[in-house]
């Protein structure tokens, strides 16, 4: 048997020449662009005929779809004229984000210059593989003898289906049949696909949906028409077999699933596939039709709505018409080819038994997020990073990593001998820190340490705002101490403040920068006995959020860590801390080096999160848990005025506490 195959290079066609290869005497010629001719070697590998005795099985004919006759040559059409028993046609845009100028130029013309080239070599049978998408949004039940019958196919990928598919049974003057799959997804065996399309758009919304919420957690879903889906392997099979039966010109198959889903429940067999939580709830999408189009035309006309709208798209990866389809109408009968299939031992596989593979494989394969450089360097190479703060602590930990990773890094602080102890410590490591004296607590050394930057830097493209100052004393025993007050605000807030605020301007004019913010997790559990901090960081809090919003569109981003307790200088003087989980800094640096990466608005461990949603639902509850652990843990002994060296001893109930919060960072 001999065969010809255009698209024998995309995803089913390579396949369906795989399978035809394996009929006993077969002999495949495909088309294949010249300047694509490098690709025939993986291609002979891939259809296990790369050896010198089974070469001439395949044979590539160079033109190209958009020219007329396909572009192929007067001598290779002489040669062909008479020698092809089943010409395939496959090739063709299936892409929802395609261009409509591109898709009628290889959809539509292509289609057209195909069909006199079936002519001019005298194909004995032509086999035009279209789509489900020639019904348009059909409502109600598509039968396979159907055609002038489809309705509302004003989208570029649904009209130029339907109009391929017309010219041939128009204009083909050989005996031609017309196969319609349903929406091919990978292989139910291997999960393989080359890529994301159909439902795999959704796959990006399931994903954030595990990585945020407990499996066992009921969710919402969403609840629309009916979408069919097949595999890619059932999809060959069904070619494969169809096209060899006697009887199927002028005939078209529907190559579907002939049970069908509603897209919640394609949503929920990939949700489980994924172990994400179940949706136990869905919205049905056919309520949004009761909206006025007057009214969402007047929504979408709003530029905050669009932004918005804009930006869940593209964070999920959404293409821009997806939601178009959400309220698919259209069911397809599938009698005649389930009539061909039949004793063949060809059937499309359940979507529940291969939604694992599928799943699977495009989380090794196809994650939009595997293609991103998420490395520290990727990030900060080259760039210019300040830390301040950067002599000692999370500072400097975090200042390690940043040089290491290729990052300009500035560190500053008050002390002097500890700058040029840093600095002596990175050039052991084999790399280096610009450290620069200023004390961010004095707004006038803020000024000329900024102005200090911008001469010499040019500004900065990360900003660490780490230098700070924490007090844990009681209000009660703070009534003589307003000065505690006043210089952890100073430094903290206006400091922090003074040192964004100067290099601002710089971040505008380059429409570029983030800024990460130390702040504590005391400001989401509203930790008695710091105060004085907590009411400095919150004031920081408070600002960001206002500056995210404003500076939103400008290209510069804000991250806020709410630090749990680390190990550091800082808390030291507190003994109790001994015995309760902390960070060491080099665990608080990989926090800083993850805000510079995904620059996520908030990081947070759970237990701040979960103090924030208590005092949120039940701040009564909440008080009275906080002023329990006030009551259990005394001030330190430096808050009491106690002696070098004395202790505060712990009672057997903040002993028995500390044992059971075991492995929860504070």
């Amino acid at each position: 048997m001999r065969y010809f195959v255009t698209g024998a290079t995309g995803f089913i066609g390579k396949r369906l020449v795989k399978k035809l290869l394996q009929r006993k005497g077969a002999t495949v010629h495909f088309l294949i662009r010249k300047e694509s001719e490098d690709k025939v070697a993986d291609l002979r590998e891939f259809w296990a005929v790369s050896d010198a005795k089974s070469a001439g099985r395949v044979v590539p004919v160079f033109g190209d779809l958009t020219g007329k006759k396909l572009g192929v040559s007067a001598d290779a059409i002489k040669a062909l004229k008479g020698q092809v028993d089943h010409f395939y046609h496959l090739a063709a845009v299936y892409d929802l984000e395609a261009d409509e100028e591109s898709q009628i130029a290889v959809n539509v013309e292509g289609t057209r210059n195909t069909v006199e080239f079936a002519k001019a070599i005298d194909a004995g049978h032509f086999h035009h593989v279209s789509s489900i998408a020639a019904a348009g949004l059909y409502e109600g039940v598509f039968r396979e003898d159907m055609f002038d019958e489809a309705e509302n196919y004003e989208h570029p990928y649904f009209m130029t289906k339907h109009e391929s598919e017309k010219i041939v049974r128009k204009e083909c003057k050989v005996p031609w049949s017309v196969y319609r799959p349903a929406m091919v997804v990978g292989d139910s065996q291997t999960g393989e696909m080359d890529k994301i399309d159909g439902p795999y758009y959704f796959f990006k919304l399931i994903q954030r949906m595990r990585q945020l919420l407990p499996p066992w957690m009921p969710s919402i879903g969403l609840e629309g028409g009916r979408v069919n889906i097949v595999p890619v392997d059932f999809v060959v099979d069904a070619l494969n077999v169809i096209s060899h039966k006697q009887g199927i010109a002028k005939q078209c198959y529907h190559l579907v699933d002939p049970v069908g889903y509603r897209v919640g429940d394609v949503l929920d067999i990939f949700s489980k596939a994924a172990h994400a939580p179940k949706m136990n709830i869905f919205v049905n999408a056919a309520l949004l039709g009761f909206i006025p189009r007057s009214v969402t035309k007047s929504l979408m006309g709003l530029a905050p709505v669009r932004r918005v709208r804009n930006a869940i798209m593209k964070d999920l990866s959404l293409p821009e018409d997806m939601l178009t389809f959400i309220n698919y109408p259209t069911r397809f009968d599938c009698r005649d080819s389930l009539a061909m299939l039949k004793g063949s031992g060809v059937e499309c596989p359940n979507l529940k038994d291969y939604a694992w593979r599928l799943w699977d494989y495009w989380e090794r394969h196809l994650d939009p997020d595997l293609h991103i450089d998420r490395s520290l360097r990727g990030t900060v190479g080259g760039k210019v990073v300040l830390v301040t703060g950067g002599s000692s602590g999370i500072g400097l930990a975090a200042a390690h990593k940043f040089a290491e990773a290729g990052a300009t890094t500035i560190i500053c602080g008050r002390d002097l001998d500890k700058l040029e102890e840093a600095c002596k410590e990175a050039k052991s490591k084999g790399y280096s820190f610009v450290a620069y004296p200023a004390d961010i607590a004095d707004m006038a050394d803020c000024d000329r340490f900024v102005k200090v930057l911008i001469e010499n830097h040019g500004g900065v493209d990360f900003l660490i705002n780490n230098a700070g100052r924490s007090i844990r004393r009681a209000i009660e025993s703070s009534y003589d101490r307003f000065h505690d007050f006043e210089r952890t605000m100073q430094l903290n807030y206006f400091g922090c403040l003074r040192v964004t605020m100067g290099l601002l301007p710089g971040m505008v004019a380059k429409k570029k920068g983030h800024i990460v913010n130390i702040s504590s997790i005391g400001v989401l559990t509203n930790a008695p006995r710091f105060s004085a901090y907590v009411a400095s960081k919150a004031a920081l809090d408070a600002w960001t959020r206002c500056a995210s919003s404003e500076f939103a569109d400008q290209g510069i981003s804000f991250t806020t860590i709410n630090m749990p307790l680390v190990r550091t200088p800082m808390i030291a003087p507190t003994g109790i801390y001994n015995n309760v989980p902390t960070l060491s800094p080099e665990q608080a640096a990989d926090m800083v080096a993850d805000a510079c990466i995904s620059k996520p608005v908030r990081i947070a461990t759970r237990l701040g999160i979960t103090g924030q949603v208590m005092h949120a639902l039940v701040p009564r509850i909440a008080q009275i848990a906080m002023n329990t652990s006030f009551r259990m843990f005394p001030d330190s002994s430096a808050a009491k005025g106690a002696k070098p060296g004395e202790k505060a001893k712990l009672s057997p109930e903040a002993i028995a506490m500390q044992q059971m919060m075991r492995g929860i960072h504070f």
